[in-house]
């Protein structure tokens, strides 16, 4: 696949296409045995989650306990010691989080039943590895998964869920599985701006991910990828009207490596990307048939962007936004890119009905064919990234805006400043709302210059100032929106503060429960530091736009 995505983007005229090797710690599950023991004998198909542990010969065997979502709070009142969970298989949290949370509440092994309608006989297949990108040796010993992991159907589950509402479930089951180190290969291809561009050297990085799971995997990322080819097709006719170029990234061990391929790429490219990557728009299941909503998440001062372009060419079509989280190749957090990623989505009465199965019933399974797809809608996703990229290559002006941000960082600051005033969350949230009449002035003066453009009469000093500005703004302020762990490390996948604003401060709330004592002193202390990574942000913010604006007069 790699060398067929290498040769499709040479065809549409990228001669810059180039295939990486290296080596990544990846996964090879298949089947697994299950069957239930008592209270009545039955055997259930499974698949061997990625990344599980191989049991022994014999298997395990053990106790079911039922914990829904498997997240935090659905152990509440409950004793998994030395049993076998049960849970749903979504996305509150990812499968990845739901092994790490059950290991740590003592689980010795986990059954994931699939979403989708109850009468959902798909068996599904995904990682549980949390580790984001290859191990290191900081968190090979504490990230890794530590018990084996299955998939089965949801019927299979249902009647699991049925059978422990009666009374006391025995289950026993066998994984098959190769973990280990293997050479995989990710394609990159290069569309530069003309040498004669002002910011010739600055680029929208455009990846989805190349490999999947078993069968044709049409939504999953196969229709990603075609998003891509055909952009990169279409781009390169009109490479002579790009101020910004574009680079595409095929990523590969996704699931097998949980992000192996995107995070290489990042690390092994960190000097580039930090001086001239502008945002990244991840491609990852457009197109699948049913839905009839458009979905987008970002990070927050990409949102009014987003919102003008959906707006534009998606007329009444429904529309929701979210805060972007670190799943699906979002490998660019910690360095300071903005992202998006946007496609069709189902109402929220559809997902209630399923199991909350955004990505369709058939997600991870044999079932993801081409009669999934909807052509009629990848060419509408077809044109709205087009869309998002061209104004992203050719306005003079980034139509970045830092207020909205402001706005989510005061507000959790509000929200935390109770519980946290013994870490010194006051001060921090008057530097935010420093922060935030900072970035009003600077939106306002990016408007008005973006405006002079559009009547003829823009400046270019302010312009390239400007953008400069917007991306030190970033690097500033996008791994505190969307990473606990910082600038040069990777938050596990499905990391529950993720699902946070400034997940740092995640544990704050924390606070108020706990007695004095070690405990609380320790917690105190990191939280202290996490403190003055949000307030030294601020502070940096304020610094960066009050120099801006002081430099344009």
């Amino acid at each position: 696949m790699a060398e067929y995505s290498r040769d499709a983007m040479r065809a549409a005229g990228l001669v810059d296409a180039a295939l990486h090797e290296f080596p990544a710690v990846v996964s090879f599950p298949e089947h697994a045995e299950c069957r239930v023991v008592a209270p009545v004998e039955i055997s259930l198909q499974a698949n061997t989650l990625g990344h599980s542990l191989l049991t022994i010969e014999d298997g395990i065997e053990g106790e079911l306990l039922d914990v829904g979502g498997g997240g935090f709070s659905d152990y509440a009142g409950k004793d998994a010691r030395g049993k076998i969970i049960l849970t749903e298989l979504s996305y509150s949290p990812a499968r990845h989080e739901k092994q790490r949370i059950a290991a740590m509440k003592g689980a010795i092994g986990a059954v994931m039943m699939n979403w989708g309608h109850p009468e959902n006989t798909a068996v599904p297949f995904g990682s549980v590895k949390p580790v984001w990108g290859n191990p290191t040796p900081d968190n090979v010993t504490t990230e890794m998964p530590t018990i084996p992991c299955i998939g089965i159907a949801r019927t299979a589950g249902l009647r699991l869920r049925d059978l422990l509402g009666k009374g006391s479930v025995k289950l026993r089951f066998r994984t098959h599985v190769e973990n280990g180190w293997r050479p995989v290969q990710i394609t990159t291809a290069n569309l530069p701006a003309p040498e004669a561009s002002p910011e010739a050297a600055d680029f929208v990085l455009v990846g989805g991910h190349q490999d999947s799971w078993p069968g044709e995997a049409a939504t999953d990322n196969a229709a990603g990828n075609a998003c891509l080819m055909e952009l990169a097709r279409v781009f390169n006719l009109h490479r002579e009207q790009l101020r910004r170029g574009i680079t595409f990234g095929f990523w590969t061990a996704h699931e097998t490596g949980t992000m192996a391929g995107s995070s290489w790429f990042c690390d092994r490219n960190w000097d580039r990307l930090r001086a001239n990557c502008v945002a990244y728009l991840q491609v990852d299941q457009p197109a699948f048939v049913g839905t009839t909503e458009w979905s987008t998440a970002s990070n927050a001062e990409l949102k009014p962007f987003l919102d003008a372009v959906e707006k534009r060419l998606l007329g009444t079509k429904r529309t929701k936004w979210r805060r972007s989280v670190k799943n699906g190749d979002a490998s660019f957090f910690g360095i300071g890119i903005p992202m998006f990623h946007a496609e069709g989505s189902f109402t929220e009465a559809e997902l209630r009905a399923t199991a909350m199965a955004d990505l369709g019933w058939w997600h991870h399974s044999v079932e993801n064919r081409l009669d999934k797809m909807d052509w009629t809608l990848m060419q509408e996703h077809i044109r709205v990234y087009g869309a998002y990229l061209w104004e992203l290559c050719t306005a003079p002006v980034l139509p970045f805006r830092f207020a909205p941000v402001a706005e989510q960082v005061v507000a959790r600051l509000q929200e935390l400043a109770p519980a946290g005033s013994t870490v010194g969350l006051e001060s921090t949230l008057a530097a935010a709302n420093r922060f935030a009449a900072e970035a009003a002035r600077l939106d306002t003066r990016a408007a008005t210059e973006a405006s002079a453009f559009a009547a003829g009469r823009g400046s270019e000093d302010a312009a390239q100032l400007l953008n400069a500005t917007m991306k030190r703004l970033s690097r500033i302020l996008v791994p505190l929106q969307s990473t606990a762990i910082g600038t040069y490390g990777h938050d596990p996948y499905g990391f529950t503060p993720q699902t946070t604003m400034i997940p740092c401060l995640y544990n704050v709330p924390e606070l108020a429960t706990l007695p004095a004592g070690e405990a609380r002193w320790m917690l105190e202390t990191k939280l202290v530091r996490a403190r003055n990574r949000v307030a030294d942000a601020m502070v940096d913010s304020s610094a960066v736009i009050s120099e801006a604006l002081t430099r344009l007069g």
